[in-house]
């Protein structure tokens, strides 16, 4: 009986085939929109987590700065850091897997007939380790390079395109580099990394922090202090050994701020995916509000139906159709049609989030949950708006629907 009772439903869509399709438009509109906003949504947030880690694995920035103060950086006045303190940091908190001293300056280099403007980090070894960097070629620097302040440098992927691509026998590799007024010889190569939150990651020339101290800025002191912590440390203790240690070699007094901060890229990285999470929700929800719409189309359409179709109604109880088959055949044709637009919708929301996914750059997130989700509220949208023009043709009174013209 159930067979039979679809089988009437469908031939009555198939038999008003663009009224069908136009009453499932909004369906369609409803179901496409929140599986998209959905599946960008999560594609932003894993983009944003990928970028964030791409800083660094269980990163923590310390720069010199003032809380309250405008920008919160390193103003006139404000103590920056040494390389004793990166040493100490080392030494006597535990948990702590490299401490990198970071000294930068925006400068331009040439070589090879080309200048190309970037910035130059001068650093230890230790910098690799704290930001996850990779040799795509040559070698880091020499425990003898890194005391002497030596002409060595090693380039990011864009330095490398910019000043050695295109070049016949050059790979970058062992050529010469010149920053400002001395030049270095290019002993590696680094992995690419792609772009951050903070801009293009492989922009970028490294030198031994003491080669930046007295050839770029003429100072000892740095104003980065990158620490990495080792897995499964708890890095709340961390973080308030940490600061405890600073606010000693800072000689603060117990009333004195602190003039130092302390970023997490781990914490960073959750509060950018819960907002964003956030606003995909809210998307999302404004986006159901079609299926609302949709569904009310559905009911507005099936109540033509059953005024449309009086007479045959009045016929199927005249010769012994009970009420519920009448419902039932009302209420499957309401939920095929919800059904059917929940699944165009599926379809015409994937195809969606694959292009745009591909044209913002994001990693396009199947979510087979939503998509089920979708398809399964979409039916419900079918019975919950179905239900009354279905109960209005299995009440009908059999003489007065045969009367009907």
């Amino acid at each position: 009986m159930l067979y039979s009772v679809f089988m009437l439903a469908l031939r009555s869509i198939l038999r008003n085939l663009l009224r069908s399709f136009l009453t499932i438009l909004g369906i369609v509109i409803g179901v496409s929109a929140v599986i998209t906003m959905v599946t960008l949504g999560n594609g932003a947030t894993q983009s944003i987590k990928a970028q964030i880690s791409g800083l660094g694995t269980n990163l923590l920035m310390v720069r010199p700065g003032q809380r309250g103060v405008p920008g919160g950086g390193g103003g006139i006045g404000v103590a920056q850091f040494s390389e004793a303190d990166a040493a100490a940091i080392l030494s006597q908190i535990g948990g702590v897997a490299a401490v990198a001293p970071e000294g930068r300056a925006s400068l331009t280099v040439v070589a090879n007939g080309r200048n190309w403007a970037t910035s130059v980090i001068g650093s230890s070894n230790a910098w690799f380790a704290t930001g996850n960097w990779k040799l795509a070629s040559g070698r880091l620097f020499t425990a003898d390079e890194q005391l002497a302040g030596a002409a060595a440098c090693l380039i990011g992927e864009t330095v490398r395109r910019e000043i050695f691509d295109g070049t016949v026998g050059q790979t970058g590799l062992g050529e010469h580099l010149r920053v400002r007024k001395f030049s270095c010889t290019v002993i590696g190569i680094l992995a690419a990394k792609g772009q951050s939150g903070m801009g293009d990651q492989d922009d970028t020339v490294v030198v031994p922090l003491r080669t930046l101290q007295r050839r770029v800025t003429g100072s000892v002191k740095v104003a980065t202090l990158l620490i990495s912590m080792q897995e499964g440390s708890d890095g709340a203790r961390l973080k308030a050994s940490l600061k405890q240690l600073l606010r000693e070699r800072r000689n603060l007094a117990i009333d004195d701020d602190d003039n130092f901060n302390i970023f997490d890229t781990q914490q960073l990285a959750e509060t950018l995916s819960s907002t964003t999470q956030v606003l995909t929700t809210l998307l999302g929800a404004v986006a159901a509000v079609s299926l609302l719409v949709g569904g009310i189309g559905i009911m507005n359409i099936m109540l033509v139906s059953v005024t449309e179709r009086t007479h045959e109604i009045g016929l199927r109880l005249a010769i012994g159709a009970l009420e519920h088959e009448v419902l039932l055949q009302f209420l499957i044709e309401a939920v095929v049609l919800s059904a059917l637009g929940g699944v165009v919708g599926i379809v015409i929301a994937t195809a969606a989030s694959w292009g745009l996914s591909s044209l913002m750059g994001v990693p396009y997130a199947f979510d087979p949950f939503i998509n089920l989700l979708s398809l399964a509220f979409s039916a419900g949208i079918g019975v919950l708006f179905g239900y009354f023009p279905a109960r209005r043709a299995a009440r009908m009174d059999p003489i007065e629907a045969l009367r009907h013209e």
